[in-house]
C-alpha cells in the first residue's frame, strides 16, 4: 500500500470510482473487550454487504469511552477505588501490533474493507486514544494517537506525537483520521489538508450541536470529505457497578450519538442521526474534491506561504535514547 505520499495516477484512477463508505454508531461493552470486537465484527460485514468499501468506528470504540467517571481524582488526590478503577481500564485496553489488532484486520480483508477503528491502546504503562487503519487485504496499514486529549480525558489518555500523523494514499483516495477535539486545533488541521487528505475521517463522542457545523466547516474549508462516527451509549451498556451517570435507568442515554458524512462543499450527504444505533452511508465521489479545489486549496492556490508558515515536527518523542558507545579499538 503506498505511504504518504500522493500519486497522480492513483488520484486520477480513484476519481473515476465512486463508492460507498459507511460511519457505524454503536458503542463499546464496557470492560468487555472480546464482545466489543464481536460488536465490530457483526456491524462491519452489515456494512460491507450494504455496498461499503470503507467502513469507519467511532473515538474510543474498541476498548471505551468511561463517560463521566472521574477514576476518584481531585486536586491532589486520587483514591484507591479510582486506581482499580484504571486497572480495569487498562485491562480492557489493546496492544498494537496483537490479538485485537488482529481480528480487526482479518474483519477487513474478510469483507474486503478499508477499516478506520478508535480504540484505546496500551503501551508500556500508558493508554492512548488511538485510531487503526487497515486495509481489505488484512495489511495493518498504521495508527494515528491523539495528541491532545481533552479535560480529564490527561488523566487517563497520554498524548500522542508528531510521528502518527499519517494520509495514507489508498486506491479510493487519501485517508486519514483527526480525533473528536483535535479538530478544534486549527494547525492540525491544516497539516492534513497539506497532506492532501480527501477521505477525513473524525470518529468522536461528542454529540453537541455544536459538532454539526464543526464538520461541515472542515469539509468545506479543507474540500475534503469528512466522515464523522459518533458513540451511541446508554446507561444499560455499562457495567452494573459503573458509577459515571447521572441516572439509573438502563435506557438513560450518555452519549446520544448524531453520526454524518459531509461532501467537500459542506452538505450533509448522509446524517446527523441521533438516538440509536445505526449505520449512515453515503455514496462518495472524488471528483467533488478537485470541483471544490477550483476556488479554495488553504494548502496550495489559497494560501499565502510568504506570510504564513507550519512546521509540522513528525520525530517520534522518546523519554529515553540508547546510544551504544563502540568499543575502543586502541
Amino acid at each position: 500500500m503506498p505511504g504518504d505520499k500522493a500519486s497522480n495516477g492513483g488520484l486520477m484512477a480513484a476519481l473515476s470510482q465512486p463508492f460507498k463508505a459507511s460511519v457505524v454508531q454503536t458503542c463499546t461493552a464496557l470492560s468487555e473487550t472480546q464482545r466489543t470486537l464481536e460488536k465490530l465484527t457483526a456491524l462491519a460485514r452489515d456494512a460491507a454487504r450494504g455496498g461499503a468499501q470503507l467502513v469507519v468506528f467511532p473515538e474510543a470504540f474498541v476498548g471505551g469511552y468511561p463517560k463521566g467517571m472521574q477514576f476518584g481524582t481531585s486536586l491532589g488526590i486520587r483514591t484507591p477505588e479510582g486506581r482499580d478503577w484504571f486497572h480495569r481500564y487498562f485491562e480492557n485496553a489493546i496492544d498494537v501490533p496483537g490479538p485485537a489488532a488482529e481480528i480487526m484486520a482479518n474483519v477487513a480483508r474478510d469483507n474486503r474493507v478499508f477499516l478506520v477503528v478508535g480504540v484505546v491502546e496500551r503501551d508500556g504503562g500508558t493508554l492512548y486514544c488511538t485510531v487503526l487503519f487497515f486495509s481489505p487485504e488484512g495489511q495493518l496499514l498504521g495508527k494515528h494517537r491523539k495528541l491532545m486529549p481533552t479535560a480529564l480525558e490527561r488523566v487517563i489518555w497520554g498524548q500522542g506525537d508528531g510521528s502518527t500523523l499519517p494520509v495514507f494514499d489508498t486506491p479510493l483516495g487519501r485517508l486519514g483520521a483527526v480525533i473528536c477535539w483535535e479538530n478544534y486545533m486549527p494547525l492540525l488541521r491544516a497539516a492534513m489538508y497539506a497532506k492532501g487528505i480527501q477521505l477525513y475521517c473524525a470518529p468522536t463522542v461528542d454529540d453537541r450541536d455544536s459538532w454539526i457545523p464543526t464538520m461541515r466547516h472542515i469539509a468545506c474549508e479543507g474540500r475534503c470529505f469528512v466522515l464523522s462516527a459518533c458513540q451511541f451509549l446508554r446507561r444499560r451498556d455499562c457495567p452494573a457497578d459503573y458509577h459515571g451517570v447521572l441516572a439509573n435507568n438502563p435506557e438513560h442515554v450518555l452519549i446520544r450519538g448524531g453520526s454524518c458524512i459531509v461532501s467537500p462543499f459542506g452538505e450533509l450527504i448522509a446524517g446527523p442521526q441521533y438516538g440509536e444505533e445505526t449505520i449512515v452511508s453515503a455514496e462518495i465521489d472524488l471528483a467533488e474534491f478537485v470541483r471544490g479545489k477550483f476556488d479554495l486549496d488553504v494548502a496550495g492556490h489559497y494560501a499565502r506561504p510568504d506570510v504564513f508558515q507550519l512546521r509540522v515536527n513528525e520525530a517520534a518523542q522518546r523519554a529515553v535514547t540508547v546510544e551504544s558507545l563502540e568499543p575502543s579499538r586502541e
